[in-house]
């Protein structure tokens, strides 16, 4: 009887839990009914055994099978005619997709993005991202989403929340694109300014018993010159300076103002803290200042005035070319196209074009819609390829 018991527990596990053998599968799917069942045998088995690199080659090996191309290459398809290349490129495409998604439902993000990259879409793995709190990624994931590009601004959030400020800063310097860098300054500019709102606070309250109720730095530290005895300092004064060099960039208004609370602070910070900028923000905290204040429409002729008395040159800007950068840059920002304009022109006329940090004469023109003016300065600089611009869009009108 223990014999006969165990024979039929052993029969009764395998009915519950059959040996399941693909092999023998796909040899009775191809005799059953043909190469397309084989294919849709292989394909399931392969998904049910979550073997998607193997799916990926099986899809084009059914494409290579529909197109009567060899099954199994000995060398790269090549030498096809232009329809059955582009189809095979297509299902190369799909299969990619298909096993790229098949990894982002496991939540394996690390292994689906060189699919996705291949074929040049990030938006399934930038959402997969997005999803992953910003202090629990690790560092793969961050590659993937800062350094190569599929998500920046969420990466820049992880570098932060995981690294703190000062990889942060340095991470931004290296920011892979444009996309995302807006968000990611505000970020930045708003946790250093939180983190050193809260740091005066604390030794307000410690001196004053209380410490006021408001969010401004500037207004906390106004009549306050005790903060700053003895150099004094209330978070790294590097990270004060990199982050009110990086502010202009900004457009969101409310990141701006607090960036120009910052300068405030920085103006405070004893002499041995005053770093120097790059031309014309060699004043660091003052010149940012006049600009911010500029593009936030407060005290704009004084800031406009303020940087074209550095456009003659200094010794660490000698041709004045820096300058004359930074102003174009503002005078765009406040929309004073002509004086732009005519900045560029005098000052940055023999500047080479891809190397301007602002927009071109020809680029304000059409900001401008002034397509007079580009004609006239386009003829004068001999500039060809503007001056047609300039001619088609006047006929468009």
């Amino acid at each position: 009887m223990p014999n006969a018991r165990r024979e039929f527990l052993k029969g009764l596990t395998a009915t519950v839990n059959p040996v399941r053998d693909p092999f023998g599968e796909i040899l009775e799917a191809a005799r059953s009914d043909g190469s397309k069942a084989a294919f849709e045998s292989l394909i399931s088995n392969l998904k049910a055994e979550k073997k998607y690199p193997l799916l990926f080659e099986a899809r084009l090996m059914q494409k290579r099978h529909q197109l009567r191309l060899p099954l199994i290459l000995t060398e790269p398809a090549a030498g096809l005619d232009p329809e059955t290349q582009g189809e095979y490129e297509q299902a190369t495409i799909a299969a990619a997709r298909e096993v790229g998604e098949h990894f982002l439902a496991d939540g394996d993000i690390i292994a689906s993005w060189p699919y996705f990259r291949a074929i040049g879409e990030n938006g399934s793995v930038a959402g997969a991202i997005e999803a992953i709190p910003s202090d629990e990624a690790e560092d793969a994931v961050i590659e993937i989403a800062f350094y190569e590009g599929a998500n920046p601004s969420k990466g820049f959030e992880m570098i932060l929340a995981r690294y703190g400020i000062c990889r942060a800063i340095t991470s931004f310097s290296q920011f892979p694109s444009a996309d995302g860098q807006e968000e990611s300054g505000r970020l930045l500019v708003r946790t250093l300014h939180s983190e050193l709102l809260a740091n005066l606070k604390s030794s307000v309250r410690r001196r004053e018993g209380t410490a006021p109720a408001t969010a401004s730095i500037s207004e906390l530290i106004a009549g306050r010159d005790w903060l700053f005895e003895g150099n004094t300092y209330y978070i790294d004064t590097s990270h004060v300076s990199s982050a009110v060099q990086l502010s202009p960039r900004l457009e969101d208004r409310h990141s701006l103002n607090l960036a120009l609370e910052l300068t405030d602070y920085g103006r405070c910070l004893s002499e041995m803290f005053q770093y120097p900028g790059e031309p014309p923000f060699e004043d660091l905290y003052s010149d940012h200042s006049f600009y911010l204040k500029a593009i936030l429409g407060r005290e704009v002729s004084e800031g406009v005035a303020h940087f074209r008395k550095k456009l003659g040159g200094s010794d660490s800007d000698p041709d004045g070319t820096a300058a004359a950068q930074a102003l174009v840059r503002l005078l765009e920002r406040i929309e004073r196209y002509d004086e732009a304009i005519e900045v560029s022109v005098k000052y940055l006329k023999d500047f080479p074009t891809h190397e301007l940090k602002c927009s071109s004469v020809p680029q304000l023109c059409q900001i401008a819609g002034d397509f007079d003016r580009l004609r006239k300065v386009s003829r004068d600089q001999e500039d060809l390829l503007s001056f047609t611009a300039s001619v088609l869009y006047d006929s468009k009108s």
